[in-house]
């Protein structure tokens, strides 16, 4: 039997782990989850839990996952905390005996976490990237709004480096940040109240200001092997509450993905964002990780948590992976339940 690690990650780990054992029909998997949350949700998902000490991070935190591999003989490793750190020290797991999936090497991983450098370095032209111009202060901020506003009928800023959208913001001419709050007007902010507080500032940290998409995204759930697109399931997200997503298999967008798979290296599972604006589809990101809406793309046939760890731990050759249902209507429906 495999021992599989899933340590402190993001709260689809749950989905995952729920996908998993609903496939391993042979019960070749242990799946061990880890979480400095005692209560996590994901505890009552797999076959057994620990508690991480709270506030390691770095090399200290290394030094505490080698530690828990030899301690609990875990065999393969689906690290999501230090991600980057954990992929550039597998040879120290490896000699444990523990098996690390890295998602992309730990360069490629610093790259895709900073959209300021993977804008300007990716190059794909059926879905480009936004136009966009980098502002580390007012003078840079006036002076790309100006750029770019003759150029687009709306922008939108956001961090270089964020997670889950915090800080993106569509700008508004017409309306004051309070208004907005008054008016339920969620991700959006005043121009003269941003321009105000960023003035307010020296400098403040890399922010984007960008062109805004304001179509469909489309959330793709992606497995890759070493550079080779194994399987990818697009989502089309409505633009109205409560309709769900479709899945919708676009050769534009399997043909970026596959692109991009091949360029980074890309490895196990993965998730990559694109969204129509006037000029067509553009890339949004790449997030080295599995999407919080894992769970909807699965509904589509391929359980992609079960076939990115099944191929991980021996290979894909042997592997069947169901064609796609495309144009169902997929969502998520909470649930009560007891906490551990």
């Amino acid at each position: 039997m495999q021992r599989v690690w899933f340590n402190k990650t993001f709260s689809s780990v749950s989905a995952a782990i729920r996908l998993i054992r609903e496939a391993d029909a042979d019960g070749r998997y242990c799946i061990v989850c880890s979480s400095t949350n005692p209560h996590a949700p994901a505890f009552l998902a797999a076959h057994e839990a620990a508690t991480e000490p709270a506030g390691l991070k770095g090399e200290a935190y290394l030094d505490w996952c080698l530690h828990f591999c030899r301690e609990k003989a875990i065999t393969l490793f689906m690290p999501g905390k230090e991600a980057s750190l954990i992929s550039a020290a597998r040879e120290q797991f490896a000699a444990l005996g523990t098996r690390v999936l890295c998602v992309a090497e730990q360069e490629v991983l610093h790259l895709l976490h900073d959209k300021a450098r993977f804008y300007d370095a990716v190059d794909l032209p059926a879905t480009p990237v936004a136009d966009f111009r980098v502002v580390e202060n007012i003078a840079q901020f006036d002076a790309a709004y100006r750029e770019l506003r003759a150029k687009h009928a709306r922008l939108c800023i956001k961090p270089a480096v964020s997670v889950y959208g915090l800080g993106f913001s569509v700008i508004d001419e017409e309306r004051s940040s309070a208004q907005l709050l008054l008016e339920g007007v969620a991700y959006h902010i005043g121009l003269q109240d941003l321009q105000s507080g960023l003035a307010a500032m020296v400098d403040f940290r890399t922010m984007l200001l960008m062109e805004y998409l304001g179509g469909h995204e489309y959330s793709v759930d992606c497995i890759a092997d070493h550079g080779r697109l194994v399987c990818a399931i697009p989502r089309k997200k409505s633009l109205v509450i409560g309709q769900g997503q479709i899945i919708d298999v676009r050769d534009d967008i399997l043909d970026s993905v596959r692109q991009l798979s091949t360029r980074y290296k890309l490895n196990g599972l993965f998730n990559v964002q694109f969204r129509e604006g006037a000029n067509g589809l553009g890339l949004l990101e790449i997030n080295p990780r599995m999407s919080g809406g894992i769970a909807m793309a699965c509904l589509a046939g391929p359980n992609l948590p079960y076939l990115a760890l099944a191929g991980f731990d021996r290979g894909y050759a042997g592997l069947n992976i169901p064609a796609l249902q495309n144009g169902l209507r997929v969502t998520e429906l909470a649930h009560a339940t007891v906490l551990p």
